[in-house]
């Protein structure tokens, strides 16, 4: 019974990366931008012969990287397999993100408020996403990693440093989008509108939405999603 409580709390998360790869390709398909955790993938995809999934799992192989460079001489072996762990998921993800623009790119945006539509509906797929990872706590996407390594091993808070690293995020996409055309893509206000609405929708999905009950009323009796 446990093996199987295990494989259902590995399901939640896996459809959690389903949903968040949703969301990133019903963004960037409005025309309003990126969310600021794509911005640099999505420039990169915009200006080289990359997919946004190829960009986004090369950019995650990258902060995987940094993980370990943060973890090294304190590391534990929960650690290690934590970030090991990413190498899959990423690549899932990456693939989520190709196949779901496939068929998201056909859909005909015929004004600004048909792109707020697809801007809202990313942000909440987003908020989905999110809740469906964090709920069953077996795995940890490349992004939080990174600061979350950050974090411990320089004492700073985990809120503030996410919206730095946010930030240095978009700034570095506006910096790339300059050097490869000479103008700003990508970065709109959508990427703001993402930015603030999306974790709020968190928030209220968390708690009122996906919650304990509710997540356990959803899996097979005997089994539990949480640890």
């Amino acid at each position: 019974m446990r093996l199987k409580s295990i494989i259902i709390r590995y399901f939640c998360f896996v459809i959690g990366l389903f949903f968040l790869s949703l969301g990133i390709d019903f963004i960037v398909t409005s025309a309003l931008g990126t969310t600021p955790i794509s911005s640099i993938n999505y420039v990169l995809s915009l200006n080289t012969p990359m997919t946004l999934g190829t960009a986004t799992f090369v950019f995650n192989m990258l902060v995987m990287a940094g993980q370990f460079w943060l973890v090294r001489g304190q590391g534990t072996h929960k650690d290690y397999i934590e970030i090991i762990l990413q190498i899959p998921f990423s690549l899932i993800f990456s693939v989520f993100i190709d196949l779901n623009l496939q068929w998201i790119t056909h859909i005909p945006i015929s004004g600004y408020a048909i792109s707020l539509l697809m801007l809202a509906s990313g942000c909440m797929c987003q908020a989905i996403g999110v809740v469906l990872e964090l709920k069953p706590n077996v795995a940890i996407m490349s992004a939080e990693g990174f600061v979350k390594y950050f974090c411990r091993r320089y004492h700073k808070d985990f809120g503030h440093t996410k919206v730095v690293f946010d930030i240095s995020l978009v700034t570095g996409a506006i910096l790339l989008s300059l050097l490869f055309c000479g103008h700003i893509e990508g970065i709109r206000e959508g990427t703001v509108i993402a930015a603030l609405c999306t974790g709020f929708m968190v928030n209220f999905l968390a708690r009122y939405v996906f919650t304990r009950r509710n997540m356990q009323r959803a899996i097979p009796h005997g089994m539990t999603l949480y640890k």
